[in-house]
């Protein structure tokens, strides 16, 4: 699939490689141990999913120093039932139909500003049945929001509250394929 200079991105057995996935989000995302335990059987219940997909970018060692996984939406699942009335007072609400959601995607901090984050996504999306993507992210200014927006992405609900998140999140969508050359 995709290359970059030192790292490929391609599909990968998220379940076989949960351990390191959660390794690299634990330093991305800075999760204690008690959360990557909680995260552990959230990820193995959402591979399960009809049409779930994760890529993983690998360096010439096999080492996995970044991942995705999506899903098509599906509006009973609980990311959905939590933003479905953020949505709907936005009058977005419609977005969690046909669409392919962007669960989760990682860069271990070493390898970011890489392009590896952009590769990861785009290519999960590029081989998505939807004509939209959708997503949440911590809503603050980062480098994951400015490389969303870049790709097509646009707020669709802010301030979100997940149970247990200490921050509000913004759930953002995209319509499919993503931007490129920004």
């Amino acid at each position: 699939m995709a290359a970059l200079p030192d790292v490929v991105v391609e599909p990968v057995d998220l379940s076989a490689r949960i351990d390191e996935a959660l390794a690299v989000q634990a330093l991305a995302f800075g999760l204690t141990a008690d959360e990557i335990e909680v995260r552990r059987h959230i990820v193995h219940r959402h591979l399960l999913t009809p049409g779930a997909r994760a890529l993983g970018a690998l360096t010439a060692t096999g080492r996995l120093v970044g991942f995705v996984y999506g899903m098509p939406n599906d509006r009973r699942h609980w990311w959905s039932t939590i933003v479905e009335p953020y949505l709907r007072r936005t009058g977005d609400e419609e977005w969690l139909t046909d669409s392919f959601v962007i669960t989760e995607l990682h860069v271990h901090p070493a390898f970011q500003a890489r392009g590896i984050g952009r590769t990861l996504i785009t290519t999960i999306t590029d081989a998505a049945d939807e004509p939209r993507s959708i997503l949440s992210a911590i809503d603050i200014e980062s480098p994951a929001r400015g490389l969303y927006r870049r790709l097509g992405y646009e707020d669709l609900a802010r301030r979100v509250l997940f149970p247990s998140a200490p921050s509000p999140y913004a759930v953002m969508g995209a319509r499919l394929p993503l931007l490129r050359d920004n």
